[in-house]
């Protein structure tokens, strides 16, 4: 039985905790900056519960006392919020449980592909991260600056997500070309998660 059971026996609003992200990689960052390069073949392999949960700590893990997480947020508003797309559902990533919220339970990614204009990557990768914003976060503090701010913020998590994918030997892509109102339909966001990015990750084909 796949590792990833537990994923596809969770039902909608199901909490799953993940395995504890590793904190001492092997290789330095400077090769995983030489290295990386944007991928768009994958095989179909499934990832493992262990690297799903490395991905998804280094984009939003807390790594210090205070909340404070693995990519800096202006004025620690932390506006973003992170959901995993694969073969068993679409799940929310809880930071401070390092666990995920199953919120769907159906294979969002094929929805996905289609809003991002039939980008085929986006529904063959094994998974898809997405990020949305919670604008008001950090709105509220910084007004129209902030806007600029959670922008920010998405990059400096999307990089994180991209070198912590090389350092585990897969590969990812920066997807931002797809209808907004489209991908939050199809991962059936709530209205204040406003989609920004999405990130297919896998083996590369």
């Amino acid at each position: 039985m796949s590792e990833l059971a537990v994923l596809a026996k969770a039902k909608v609003g199901d909490r799953v905790p993940l395995p504890e992200a590793r904190r001492d990689g092997a290789e330095a960052v400077e090769k995983l900056l030489a290295r990386r390069r944007s991928v768009r073949r994958y095989r179909p392999d499934p990832l493992s519960l262990a690297d799903i949960a490395q991905l998804l700590w280094s984009a939003q893990g807390i790594t210090a006392d205070g909340g404070l997480r693995a990519a800096p947020s202006a004025g620690a508003r932390y506006p973003l919020e992170l959901y995993l797309a694969c073969a068993e559902g679409l799940f929310r990533y809880l930071p401070a449980e390092h666990g995920l919220e199953k919120t769907w339970a159906e294979d969002v990614r094929p929805a996905l592909c289609a809003a991002a204009f039939g980008q085929s990557f986006v529904g063959e990768a094994p998974v898809s991260l997405l990020f949305a914003a919670v604008y008001a976060r950090t709105t509220r503090r910084y007004h129209e600056r902030g806007v600029r701010y959670v922008h920010i913020d998405v990059g400096h998590a999307a990089e994180n997500v991209h070198l912590q994918a090389e350092a585990l030997g897969l590969a990812s892509v920066p997807v931002g070309a797809f209808d907004d109102a489209a991908v939050a339909a199809a991962a059936h966001l709530p209205k204040e998660h406003e989609p920004l990015y999405v990130i297919p990750v896998g083996r590369q084909a």
